[in-house]
């Protein structure tokens, strides 16, 4: 079955696809559908500030149908990361030009959220924003263990803390819809998740339990700033840049405790980054049915709490394939994400390049206009079409 034969009755209830139509309650937040933007690095904010491109770029994938957007990862601090082209949430003049953008995106019927981000050792040593602040992280080593930077002391744990809780209610006053904290591939909070880049021997270090304590610092104090309602999203992944065999996970007893560890500081959804979200998460369990579970439904089964499934969606093969130069990726159905959906793995679906290269993706999904569809490549990623 392709694409166009599941969706071809849309917008009528017999489609299969009618069902990712329906609006969903992400706490208070209303979601017209189950299409999330996933989060995407642009670099089209110079000294960190939005411009009227960006926004334009956001409220047209409002507009054509995305239920929720998130945000390119936005740094939190002095010293997140390297780029000056990269949005930050903080600053006079970036904060009000975030406000104008979600203004239009409201206007154009959208809700969006941004991601927090701290890039920890993956700042790497040359950074051309700040290059006199050193680049820290739990223990001075990058993702492909490297030495980067230091070992960041308690005191400036503390202060990074309070830098994501500052962005996290700054991003309210802005008038967001909630945030997502960036605990995933190989940055910050996920260094200190994975025992591979965490060798700490102080509270934050040693048993999984140990290596938890600092994420679930920042999602209290994130939670503590935005009140008890707004939607705390916290984005997940057992894959590094560079190392897709790593695991913060290697049963799902561990991701379990991770979980509700996050859950009781004050997470209200979870977003599992895979590379394909029709991979088992953990495919040597015994039970049959368990084992064909993605990440999604074992987050799902786990917390309790709404998922957010990604992962090549609506393409062909994975996007460290066509990222690069000359790079391409083609349609692909639907029909396992809909399975999965089926049977209670997820509540929302991310989609990333398709909407790089067809902002309409989803009304066009909707309306059965599939043969409309423009295809990934890799000259996508340079523009704000």
């Amino acid at each position: 079955m392709t694409l166009q034969d599941t969706d071809s009755a849309l917008p009528g209830p017999a489609s299969p696809l009618s069902s990712l139509f329906t609006p969903f309650d992400l706490g208070p937040l209303r979601l017209p559908n189950r299409f999330v933007m996933a989060p995407m690095t642009r670099e089209f904010s110079p000294d960190g500030t939005v411009t009227d491109d960006v926004a334009g770029y956001y409220e047209r994938r409002a507009a054509a149908g995305v239920g929720l957007l998130i945000t390119e990862g936005v740094y939190v601090s002095e010293d997140s990361g390297p780029s000056t082209r990269v949005p930050r949430l903080f600053g006079e003049a970036q904060l009000a030009a975030w406000r104008g953008l979600v203004a239009r995106v409201h206007e154009a019927g959208g809700r969006i959220v941004p991601q927090l981000w701290h890039l920890g050792a993956a700042r790497g040593d040359h950074a051309e924003f700040n290059p006199e602040l050193p680049s820290l992280s739990p223990s001075g080593i990058a993702p492909n263990g490297r030495t980067r930077g230091r070992a960041a002391t308690l005191e400036e744990l503390a202060r990074i803390r309070d830098d994501f809780a500052r962005a996290a209610a700054a991003a309210k006053e802005a008038g967001f819809d909630g945030v997502e904290l960036h605990g995933a591939h190989g940055y910050l909070l996920d260094q200190f998740l994975w025992a591979g880049t965490n060798r700490r021997d102080d509270q934050y270090g040693g048993s999984l339990e140990a290596r938890l304590r600092f994420p679930a610092e920042v999602a209290a104090a994130v939670r503590a700033a935005v009140g008890p309602d707004f939607p705390v999203i916290f984005r997940f992944s057992q894959w590094k840049s560079g190392d897709y065999g790593a695991r913060i996970a290697e049963s799902p007893e561990e991701l379990g405790v991770i979980l509700r560890t996050l859950a009781a500081a004050g997470v209200s959804a979870f977003h599992p980054s895979t590379r394909r979200h029709w991979e088992p998460a953990f495919p040597d369990v015994a039970e049959p049915a368990d084992a064909r579970l993605g990440l999604a439904g074992w987050t799902r089964r786990l917390s309790g709490l709404p998922v957010i499934t990604v992962g090549s969606v609506g393409l062909d093969n994975e996007f460290e394939v066509t990222w690069q130069e000359g790079g391409r990726s083609e349609v692909r159905g639907l029909e396992t994400l809909l399975e999965q959906f089926a049977r209670g793995e997820f509540d929302l679906v991310a989609v990333g390049r398709v909407l790089l290269s067809d902002p309409a993706w989803v009304a066009k999904v909707r309306d059965g206009r599939t043969a409309e569809i423009r295809p990934f490549s890799a000259e996508d990623r340079l523009s704000l079409s």
